[in-house]
């Protein structure tokens, strides 16, 4: 869960006017294109890069959305909803969401916990939306979770891993059928913790690894917490860049002016997408010669390298065509 920076991010809205399917790939130059989950194959994630809050009963900033370059909204019934409005904020979200154009946007709505008097109603209403996912906070056992599911009719599921006892169960949670992603509320988790927030993030990189090995066992999405300084451009790209050296698909935000930088840091630079291609076409070469290694600038490259660069190439090519259409 993450307090209420989503409202007042938004009183800053700018004026904004898919290798399978490339553009449903979620996946981080050191992710697998395609992943497996309960022995079989998934099928290929979306581009997850900026995942972007939006409050539920605002109804601007639902029209505004569905204007901007984000991979993926969050629309929240949660945190940035006074208890006052939040019936009328289902309304006013579903609504949105019938007749609004939000594109390749993922669109996710994040519902009341389910021991909130709000939360088995959200879920319910959720269940007739026009969304892609429900996400529920404060996830922290497969059963709690399994019984969300129940009530979305096979609408898949997204989860907050915000508290200790979330953390520790994350895998178990992972591998369930209904589950497609993760998200990381660092804010709670860090109160839940006793940690710092600032920083290189140290205190809590045993939760955040936790939480990303589970989601790679289970081959499902992986998105890293808020930055709560949204004018700090700065600080947002370092651990922008922090979250995609560990592995993370993309970062969530709670402004619009944040999106650029996560977009940009959670695709594949030109001299990494460069040397894939040099890569795959060496490790090709030895291939046609018998050879089971390739050496590219001094560093042998096997076939773990080449899934790795088919993975960049794709991911490139989901943002290029993302970029035309």
């Amino acid at each position: 869960m993450q307090t209420g920076h989503s409202v007042a991010g938004w009183a800053f809205l700018p004026q904004v006017s898919g290798l399978q399917a490339p553009d449903e790939t979620c996946r981080l130059r050191a992710s697998p294109v395609l992943s497996i989950k309960e022995g079989s194959m998934v099928a290929p994630q979306r581009l997850c890069r900026s995942v972007l809050y939006v409050p539920a009963s605002k109804t601007r900033a639902l029209e505004k959305v569905g204007t901007l370059d984000v991979d993926s909204i969050i629309f929240d019934l949660e945190d940035a909803v006074a208890p006052a409005e939040k019936p009328a904020a289902r309304e006013t979200l579903a609504r949105a969401l019938d007749a609004g154009d939000f594109g390749h946007r993922q669109r996710i709505v994040r519902i009341n916990g389910t021991d909130t008097e709000w939360g088995e109603a959200d879920a319910r209403a959720v269940a007739g939306m026009e969304c892609d996912a429900l996400l529920l906070p404060k996830a922290e056992n497969p059963g709690q979770v399994e019984e969300v599911a129940a009530l979305v009719s096979g609408t898949p599921v997204w989860c907050m891993m915000e508290t200790p006892r979330g953390v520790l169960k994350a895998l178990d949670i992972a591998a369930l059928p209904s589950v497609e992603g993760f998200v990381l509320g660092t804010n709670d988790l860090a109160k839940e913790i006793g940690c710092a927030t600032g920083g290189d993030r140290m205190a809590m990189m045993t939760a955040l690894q936790t939480v990303l090995l589970a989601a790679r066992a289970a081959g499902i999405a992986c998105v890293d917490g808020v930055y709560n300084a949204f004018r700090d451009e700065e600080g947002l790209r370092a651990e922008c860049e922090q979250g995609r050296t560990l592995g993370m698909d993309g970062k969530s935000l709670i402004h619009p002016s944040q999106i650029g930088v996560a977009n940009a840091v959670f695709a594949p630079s030109d001299a990494e997408t460069e040397l894939a291609r040099r890569q795959i076409e060496a490790y090709d070469d030895a291939i046609a010669r018998g050879e089971a290694v390739a050496v590219v600038d001094g560093r042998i490259v096997e076939n773990l390298h080449v899934e790795t660069a088919r993975a960049v190439l794709a991911k490139a090519e989901a943002i290029a065509e993302r970029a035309a259409g």
